[in-house]
């Protein structure tokens, strides 16, 4: 089918692209824009008209709970969510059950989604095996089944040698390493950030310490053994200061943020609200401020979900004995559009931040509207609120601290392969 989007604000960071303009589809491919379109025949056409068109969002970290916790989430109904958030490319981190630490488990869940036919899934392989820590995977094969990074998800690796000689590994095939850095013997069983709130309520504390030292350790084993590392979650503006330290001399390390991150603090736990259980947890408003500047100053090039989806009694628990996490694909684009709201940061480099920051972290040519790219597309209106109702998301997770709220950006249409997988019905 060709399509063609006329009227909107294309916007493509991959390529300096911020101009209105039709783009044409043809055979699943960007064909072309404006003046290239007008002599090919369109099967459909969608009016852009007032919307920004841009490249498909892409998602560094979505837990989609298959398989092995089917009973909170299935691959159909989160990538039905994930679509509705003009989400097309989801990073599977390892943590399933069985874990991904085989090329079978890598390609059961690719072949899963292709069977969906919507969000692309890129599962994230087992950098040791079934995530203990010890032996390390057969990476090759990973590799050759797939994946395109490897990590071990927020089972820490405790030995330095091994971590080391996994990075070494990884180098040797040139797969990028994502790295969870939090000490675990500083987490222990905590559960709130050491500050204020946890004074007042009383509950076991995760110091900024558990990030810093940890992410020390990994930028430093970066540094030595010259891996390409991915940080796939800061929480602290002092974990901004170290970062910032190690690109200047030059480390191969790039680093994301969780959206939630950038608009709860410690403060909005209240009186134990248990959505705003996570881990990372969040943090002062002074962190919150410095992963905000680290965003704006590129020193974070991305915005991830961290989608977490639990069902309702998954939270009634006491705060420390609650499951932690937030079910956010669909309000993904939404709090990074709020981000621009607030002055934080240029709907472009907001944009780039969900599309071609992710995928050049992955090195894959998704997230950019190149002629002849996958037309992989979210058209979204950035001027229209919505209110979210977490009963009627469509992901099985209702977990979200954000439920009640009014955000901007509207989704009107998911592409992928240039077929309309979600359209948001204006009435």
């Amino acid at each position: 089918m060709n399509v063609l989007i006329t009227g909107g604000r294309v916007i493509d960071p991959a390529n300096g692209v911020d101009q209105t303009q039709d783009l044409f589809i043809r055979d699943g491919k960007i064909a072309g824009f404006d003046d290239t379109t007008r002599e090919i025949a369109v099967d459909k056409t969608l009016d852009a008209r007032g919307l920004v068109v841009c490249p498909g969002l892409v998602d560094l970290q979505a837990r989609l709970r298959e398989p092995g916790e089917e009973h909170k989430a299935t691959l159909d109904t989160e990538l039905v969510a994930a679509v509705a958030g003009g989400i097309t490319t989801i990073c599977c981190p390892p943590d399933t059950d069985p874990v991904i630490d085989t090329p079978a488990m890598v390609q059961m869940i690719r072949q899963r989604a292709e069977e969906i036919g919507l969000t692309q899934v890129l599962p994230v392989g087992a950098l040791t095996r079934s995530l203990a820590g010890e032996q390390l995977t057969d990476m090759a094969a990973l590799r050759d089944a797939g994946c395109l990074a490897l990590g071990n998800a927020e089972n820490t690796i405790d030995n330095t040698l091994v971590m080391r000689r996994a990075m070494q590994y990884a180098t040797t095939f040139d797969l990028t390493v994502f790295l969870n850095a939090l000490d675990p013997w500083l987490k222990g069983n905590g559960c709130v950030h050491e500050g204020e709130v946890s004074t007042r309520l009383g509950l076991p504390v995760i110091p900024e310490a558990a990030e810093t030292v940890a992410l020390a350790r990994e930028l430093a084993l970066i540094e030595t053994t010259g891996a390409r590392g991915h940080i796939t979650q800061l929480s602290c503006a002092r974990s901004v200061t170290q970062l910032a330290d190690a690109k200047e001399r030059d480390l191969a390390v790039t680093a994301a943020v969780s959206a939630h991150h950038l608009h709860l603090s410690e403060q909005d736990i209240g009186e134990f609200d248990t959505r705003c259980h996570v881990i990372p947890p969040l943090r002062s408003l002074t962190d919150r401020e410095g992963l905000r500047q680290g965003l704006a100053d590129g020193v974070i090039e991305a915005i991830c979900s961290d989608h977490q989806p639990h069902g309702f009694d998954a939270k009634l628990a006491p705060f420390s004995e609650s499951a932690p996490g937030i079910a956010g694909l669909e309000t993904l684009l939404s709090l990074t559009l709020k981000l621009v709201d607030e002055d934080v940061l240029k709907l472009p480099k907001a944009v780039a931040a969900l599309t071609a920051n992710p995928a050049r972290i992955l090195g894959i040519d998704t997230g950019q509207l190149s002629i002849g790219a996958r037309a992989d597309l979210c058209v979204f209106d950035p001027n229209k609120q919505w209110q979210v109702d977490a009963e009627k998301l469509r992901s099985n997770g209702t977990n979200t601290p954000f439920d009640g709220r009014s955000l901007p950006g509207v989704v009107r249409w998911t592409l992928v392969s240039g077929e309309v997988v979600f359209a948001h019905d204006k009435k």
